[in-house]
């Protein structure tokens, strides 16, 4: 696939970044732009769309983008012709993913603003489908401190799938759930 190892330069690669997320996860009509039932949309409309009324940029620079996303946020089709969004999407979509029992414990980072919401309600999906959770502190803190200073709720993931609660992981890694009652969310740092 890509030859060259570094096409754009960091701040290139952000920017388009930023807008796969917009378009692959939130707004695909921005750029006239189809997913299908499962999120998925042709890497060639995709840049053709892109080239109309947004970043112009090229399968190679595209190619780079997915690669190297930290997040591993977008996923190429096995046969490379289509990509989309791991998880996060706010359209409707369903990603396919199977239900499968989480590790005993999962974090979600936050900031402590958030916190007295959270002990009367839980997690909610808010805009997103699901709950985003964590598989290890270190990841639960850099998702957190994107708001401010970040508070690390441990869930206990376990105990939620045996009362019946699914969880699922994204292509990325990334626990997913409906919603996480309080009564599951330990609030220690």
């Amino acid at each position: 696939m890509n030859t060259n190892p570094n096409p754009l330069n960091p701040e290139q690669t952000k920017r388009i970044s930023k807008f796969l997320s917009l378009v692959l996860r939130h707004d695909p009509a921005k750029i006239g732009l189809e997913l299908d039932p499962s999120g998925w949309t042709s890497v060639d409309t995709l840049l053709k769309k892109m080239s109309a009324s947004g970043p112009k940029i090229t399968r190679e620079m595209l190619e780079h983008v997915v690669a190297t996303n930290d997040k591993k946020r977008f996923a190429f089709s096995e046969d490379g012709t289509m990509i989309r969004a791991s998880q996060g999407h706010s359209v409707e979509v369903n990603l396919g993913y199977e239900a499968v029992e989480p590790p005993e414990f999962l974090f979600h980072g936050t900031v402590p603003k958030f916190v007295a919401s959270i002990k009367e309600n839980g997690l909610k999906a808010m805009s997103r489908h699901d709950v985003h959770l964590s598989k290890d502190r270190e990841t639960a803190v850099n998702v957190g401190n994107r708001r401010g200073n970040a508070l690390i709720l441990t869930v206990r993931a376990g105990a939620m799938h045996r009362a019946g609660y699914p969880f699922y992981v994204s292509e990325n890694g990334v626990w997913l759930t409906k919603e996480v009652p309080a009564e599951f969310i330990e609030f220690r740092n």
